[in-house]
């Protein structure tokens, strides 16, 4: 088979004269050279390649949050985590600046885990009770994760006050909800007379120290701990019964003239 420069120019199938073999048009010449020549690029898209750098930051701030509370902030270093994560320390620098800025990513993602669990409860429940129920089990359920027993156990001294700041502020709608859950107890007369700021703050301060004494090796699941937990704090200690008790106040002694003895 023979090509002409008049096959490569109009791609129209001719008879060579010479040899009568049917020659190949441009087209198809140009398309054979390019399967034989295609190299398939090494690097991913710009599309993987960020979802590739994502999925690595993560694992940073995963193992970074497991490493301060299993030895503390102060104690941890970036050798400590490039060695669990089997890379170089240079290699962190590529996800994140410095150790402070590791710790604040912590618990920004422990708040905001936070904040999805309250906020996935149904607010259409049949009762403030039964509100204020899921939404402490949504809570428990997520705080004993390593991002929020980080935020828990090492806490925000260390952060800069900018970030401290910052994290106050996505704080807030938490205990907007826990507040605003107790004001509709209160309304329908379904819980006990109390104040909604210091029932919010005994109630999240209770929740939140599970992330400190949660034993995974325990004898009780993250479920059972969350359960158990949640009924004490709704239903207390104290035995109820349909009349409450009085309690008798001790009686005043009379202040006056003290008798004479054998009088």
């Amino acid at each position: 088979m023979k090509l002409t420069t008049g096959n490569l120019i109009t791609g129209k199938k001719q008879m060579s004269r010479e040899s009568g073999e049917q020659r190949l048009p441009a087209k198809s010449l140009r398309t054979g050279l390019a399967a034989v020549d295609a190299v398939v690029s090494p690097w991913n898209s710009p599309k993987d390649r960020s979802k590739e750098r994502e999925i690595k930051r993560e694992a940073v701030l995963k193992v970074s949050a497991q490493l301060f509370n299993e030895f503390g902030y102060h104690a941890t270093s970036l050798a400590m985590i490039a060695d669990r994560l089997q890379v170089t320390k240079p290699t962190l620098y590529y996800y994140i600046q410095n150790k402070e800025e590791i710790l604040f990513e912590c618990h920004r993602v422990g708040v905001e885990l936070l904040r999805e669990a309250v906020a996935g409860v149904s607010v259409g429940q049949a009762s403030a009770a039964q509100r204020l129920r899921a939404t402490m089990l949504a809570y428990a359920s997520v705080v004993m994760d390593d991002f929020c027993r980080c935020l828990i156990r090492v806490g925000e001294e260390p952060l800069p006050l900018a970030n401290r700041q910052e994290l106050g502020q996505l704080k807030l709608a938490l205990d907007r909800e826990f507040r605003s859950i107790v004001q509709s107890g209160l309304d329908d007369a379904s819980f006990e007379p109390c104040d909604p700021k210091i029932a919010a703050f005994t109630l999240a301060g209770a929740l939140n120290w599970m992330g400190r004494w949660f034993d995974a090796s325990g004898p009780l699941s993250k479920e059972e701990v969350a359960l158990r937990t949640t009924d004490v704090l709704l239903n207390g200690l104290l035995r109820r019964t349909k009349q409450p008790q009085e309690i008798p106040l001790p009686r005043r002694r009379k202040v006056g003239k003290s008798k004479p003895v054998g009088g």
